[in-house]
């Protein structure tokens, strides 16, 4: 009896322990396999911060490579437009220098035309056949007359020489010389400012009728001259010193015709035709 009771007993506890045994071999396993897991988790982890540690250092070091290329490039672009600008100022100042280079050609070609067109030509002479008189005297030396008193003298100096009559109150010389300069360069650029310039004395020599003329001269022969809008402006000022008051009124709205509201010549006008409208009807 007792000897089946714990054979019975064996057989429960085999029963009972069986499965017992083969559930913890499982968890083992398992657990094993969530070590490994977690181990292969954390290198993976690692794996993945050093890849991005090392993809942030490139990413750092490429931005540091484009911030030096854009410098240098900002910089060449820096140099290079200095460069630029100091060609352009050395171009501005070769560009003056010929300007001044011309201006001073041309004046000594206008020296050298003028000494050309004073400078008179000697006739030819024809030698005497000599004289068979032993006793006769030698012939007389050859005479030559002074030099014209314009000789030498260019346009310019022809003009500011007048100019400076006119500035010293000579008007009446200021005339001669002005006169002077339009009969020898009359295709000059300053012509039609020297024929302004002889009404502007006969102005100031209160000679109306005869500023009056030289201003016309000026608008008929020099209408495309930057001294008509003045000429028409003095013509006005002269007329109206005469009692010509209709015709100082068309001299007037002629300037107002080639003029802009900004010239100040146009303003002049303007106040002398607002004046003489003013004026009480004698």
């Amino acid at each position: 009896m007792m000897k089946r009771l714990f054979t019975t007993t064996a057989i429960l506890l085999t029963v009972v322990t069986g499965p017992a045994a083969a559930q913890s071999r499982e968890q083992r396993q398992m657990m094993a396999d969530i070590r490994m897991l977690q181990e292969q988790t954390q290198e993976l982890a690692v794996a993945i911060a050093t890849v991005t540690q090392a993809l942030q250092d490139s990413i750092k070091a490429l931005n540091q490579r484009l911030d030096q290329a854009n410098d240098t490039t900002r910089k060449g672009f820096a140099d290079q437009k200095v460069i630029v600008d100091d060609m352009g100022k050395d171009l501005r100042a070769i560009r003056e220098r010929v300007d001044d280079t011309n201006v001073r050609v041309s004046n000594v070609r206008e020296e050298i035309e003028a000494l050309r067109s004073s400078i008179p030509v000697a006739a030819p002479q024809t030698a005497l056949p000599p004289s068979t008189d032993p006793n006769a005297p030698p012939p007389p030396a050859p005479t030559t007359g002074p030099p014209p008193s314009t000789a030498g003298l260019s346009p310019t100096r022809m003009f500011d020489t007048a100019m400076a009559d006119y500035a010293a109150g000579q008007f009446t010389l200021a005339v001669t010389g002005f006169e002077a300069f339009l009969r020898t360069f009359p295709r000059s650029e300053m012509a039609d400012d020297a024929q302004f310039q002889i009404g502007e004395s006969y102005f100031a020599l209160n000679r109306w009728t005869d500023a009056i003329a030289a201003y016309n001269a000026v608008t008929q022969n020099y209408p495309m001259g930057d001294k008509v809008s003045q000429a028409f402006y003095k013509r006005g000022l002269a007329q109206e010193r005469l009692g010509q008051i209709d015709a100082a009124r068309e001299s007037w709205n002629n300037v107002l015709q080639r003029t802009q509201d900004s010239d100040p010549v146009h303003t002049l006008a303007q106040q002398n035709l607002d004046r003489v409208a003013r004026r009480p009807t004698p």
